[in-house]
């Protein structure tokens, strides 16, 4: 395969960050240990600029090229993540995290360590023009991170003009690509609702409001939005995930909670999803009596890959992996808030293969030391061709 052999030379130095974050991990913002490895190596790597504290505990480091920027594109930007999940690692490994509770169990790990090793490359050799800009985000699982660092400026303050994204894929084989244009990945919304029904004896029913009965109607009532509602060649998910209600086996209660998730790909069917949620929900509460608020909470949007900006990702990938391990995937209903710095900036977002390893979130997930060498040399000829020296 054609990898950078540079890059190659750099895997063990790689594997070694990436195993020291991944026993360390970091949720949300609270990354600060993991923040301060990023900005160590980056200034140990010479980076001309390195900034911290972007979107609260963002890093961001800046290599300048051999060149100046000509005419034309003058600096394009990769991001990493580097907050971990609040799960039990169950992997056994010599290098399992050493905080109970806390586990990489997305490869945020491995994401980070990849980009660095690019940064290093990049700042060893400068084999382009202009500024290679490599973003490190806090708080993708669940927090905003993305959003928070590009309301911070960060556009804007580092010039960057294009944006680009990584995710490891398990069951996508290791030195494979996936990506496509438009829509990727969902938008991630989140329902909350709160019934109050009239609550009493387990065998005087007709005397009650069930507050458990009208949650079983509205789960199912919800359920027709997508099956009666949306274009069955659009793309839409509602899961009620959560029902809470009762705590003895003869009295009717009074209240029940559910939680959910919402997932769509496109503005109008999340629009057409929302007004059908709130009018599904008026009207169970109508034919039951029951009392139904709804907290209704716009997510992370729908991750929308740049046609002009995924051909580059396309081609680049393919140099790395070679064209029959570069496929056009179909969307994927999770959800991603580099999606915030699509909106931003032109961009796209790729996965690069994990192998058959356990799936994201699980607690036996590990990140695939044997993709690094792939992931870095995407990187480093991303930015050799989009910012080419003439």
């Amino acid at each position: 395969m054609p990898i950078v052999n540079r890059v190659a030379d750099l895997q063990p130095d790689i594997q070694a960050w990436r195993r020291d974050i991944h026993q360390h991990p970091e949720l949300l913002y609270d990354v600060h240990r993991t923040a301060a490895f990023v900005a160590d190596r980056l200034r140990e790597f010479g980076c001309d600029e390195v900034v911290t504290g972007i979107g609260q505990t963002g890093v961001v480091g800046v290599i300048k090229g051999k060149k100046p920027a000509g005419e034309g594109l003058k600096a394009i930007g990769m991001r990493a993540d580097m907050d971990a999940l609040p799960v039990d690692e169950q992997t056994n490994l010599p290098y399992a995290s050493k905080t109970p509770g806390k586990m990489h169990a997305c490869g945020h790990d491995g994401h980070t360590a990849m980009l660095l090793g690019a940064a290093r490359y990049l700042a060893e050799t400068r084999n382009f023009a202009g500024n290679a800009v490599v973003i490190f985000q806090p708080a993708e699982e669940g927090g905003a991170g993305g959003a928070a660092m590009v309301k911070d400026g960060m556009m804007e303050r580092f010039g960057i003009e294009q944006v680009y994204g990584m995710h490891n894929g398990p069951g996508i084989p290791i030195g494979s690509f996936a990506i496509r244009p438009g829509p990727i990945m969902a938008s991630t919304d989140e329902v909350d609702f709160m019934i109050e029904g009239l609550g009493g004896h387990a065998a005087r029913p007709h005397k009650c409001v069930d507050s458990v009965l009208v949650g079983a109607q509205l789960i199912t009532a919800l359920q027709s939005i997508v099956s009666r509602s949306v274009d069955p060649l659009e793309s839409a998910v509602i899961s009620i995930c959560e029902f809470h209600a009762g705590n003895a086996r003869n009295v009717i209660p009074q209240t029940a909670t559910l939680r959910g998730t919402i997932r769509t790909l496109t503005p109008d069917v999340r629009k057409l999803v929302e007004k059908r949620v709130r009018e599904v929900v008026a009207g169970v509460a109508q034919i039951t009596g029951a009392k139904i608020d709804l907290h209704y909470k716009r997510g992370y949007p729908v991750v929308n890959n740049h046609v002009a900006q995924t051909e580059v990702a396309m081609r680049i990938a393919r140099q790395v992996a070679g064209d029959t391990n570069v496929v056009e995937m179909s969307p994927m209903m999770g959800g991603e808030d580099f999606a915030y710095m699509l909106e931003a900036r032109p961009g796209a977002f790729i996965f690069c293969g994990n192998g058959d390893s356990a799936g994201l979130h699980h607690p036996a997930y590990n990140f695939n030391d044997e993709a690094i060498v792939f992931g870095t040399s995407y990187w480093v000829k991303l930015v050799e061709e989009q910012l080419a020296a003439s």
